[in-house]
């Protein structure tokens, strides 16, 4: 048990140490630009230093969903009313601080916009909490459905704005969303162009992916696996699941409220669209590309999907002339079909099936059969 932890402790250093040396490369080309060339030149221009930033953003939202669907194997279809509720919270609160009576001389201030990212978490880790507590004790397709209802609802508010009307109290900005979000500063530091972003954007992204490491290799871990495993044989073994699904249902909301606070000073500008139900449904299909059931299919699961969007719309015309956006919805849907036959698990379990599979099948080769002589136990009979 403790060879085994230390080896799967040894390949997640491993996995953070290759992490940040890919995150410091790109951003050392994009920043730099050795031959007055940008990263994007790298893919033809398919994959941009955007898309990257973005992977990063949504990177911090699949590591908390994985602990709850792949660990706790609680189903969620509304993490992108977690992913709003952040967004908003930082939006409102930075571009609206007049309208809700606070002063100025607060929330003028450069640390004004930090403090809301964790009062964004705060807040909406506590609506989490008062949501889960009854809906948890639903399972299977009818949780599925209740959490459903819970994003529908919240996209809802925020297309309406709270249920103001838009000339007498502007909160939201109805289906308009807000603008002119303040970008983050440090004093006069600003944290911006989107190099300096970037950076920041990993960093939460990589510390989120060691917290959640962290998590799954300890004893909170092991009760999470025991309630996806069954939840009576839990209960038996004296694991408070009503308890540790709702502790982990306020952590995956945090982790998706921090990427909303990032997404919001990124874009500058938010609106209800990206937190609707097709996005909530796009996480999910993020999380099973790399794979739930582990804290790694993260990052791989959002780049396969963000990357093989950018392909199809930057090279289906040359497979299917006068390709339109029909065709890349097909052609996407296809190849997700195909990646989860041949890779049920997700990308990184077939990843490191393979892998295993490879270094077996080299053994196999590489020992040769040696030939031994039988022993002979017979006595030889000696003659008189």
């Amino acid at each position: 048990m403790a060879r085994r932890l230390l080896r799967e402790n040894g390949r997640n250093l491993t996995g953070i140490i290759i992490l940040s040396v890919i995150v410091w490369f790109i951003g050392w080309f994009e920043t730099t630009q050795p031959g007055g060339r940008a990263f994007s030149s790298l893919t033809n221009g398919i994959v941009t230093f955007d898309t990257i930033t973005r992977i990063g953003i949504l990177t911090i939202i699949l590591v908390g969903l994985n602990l709850l669907m792949g660990y706790a194997g609680q189903v969620s279809l509304g993490q992108a009313a977690f992913y709003g509720i952040g967004a908003y919270f930082s939006a409102i609160l930075t571009t609206r601080a007049a309208l809700l009576g606070l002063p100025e001389t607060i929330t003028g201030q450069w640390w004004w916009p930090w403090l809301l990212m964790p009062g964004g978490m705060l807040f909406t880790g506590a609506f989490a909490y008062l949501v889960g507590r009854p809906i948890l004790r639903l399972k299977g397709h009818y949780l599925a459905m209740a959490t459903l209802g819970l994003g529908i609802m919240v996209n809802i508010i925020f297309r309406e704005n709270f249920g103001f009307r838009l000339n007498t109290l502007d909160l939201t900005g109805g289906s308009d969303g807000i603008h002119s979000i303040p970008r983050l500063a440090i004093g006069s530091f600003e944290i911006w162009p989107i190099q300096r972003y970037y950076y920041l954007v990993w960093l939460l992204a990589i510390g989120g992916i060691i917290l959640a490491l962290n998590i799954v290799n300890s004893r909170v871990g092991r009760a999470l696996r025991a309630i996806h495993s069954s939840e009576l044989a839990a209960e038996v073994i004296g694991v408070d699941t009503a308890n540790y699904k709702t502790t982990i249902l306020v952590i995956s909301a945090m982790y998706a409220s921090l990427a909303g606070s990032l997404y919001a000073h990124f874009q500058v500008a938010v609106s209800p669209v990206p937190f609707n139900f097709v996005g909530s449904l796009e996480l999910v299909v993020m999380a099973a590309v790399g794979g739930m059931a582990s804290i790694w299919g993260a990052p791989f699961g959002v780049a396969v999907i963000l990357i093989l969007r950018e392909v199809l719309r930057a090279r289906l015309h040359l497979l299917i002339e006068g390709a339109s956006g029909e065709h890349e919805v097909v052609a996407f849907g296809i190849i997700l079909v195909l990646i989860m036959i041949f890779l049920p698990d997700g990308v990184i379990a077939g990843m490191r099936q393979g892998w295993e599979k490879w270094r077996g099948s080299g053994r196999k080769t590489a020992v040769s059969p040696v030939a031994t002589q039988p022993a002979n136990t017979s006595k030889e009979v000696q003659q008189p």
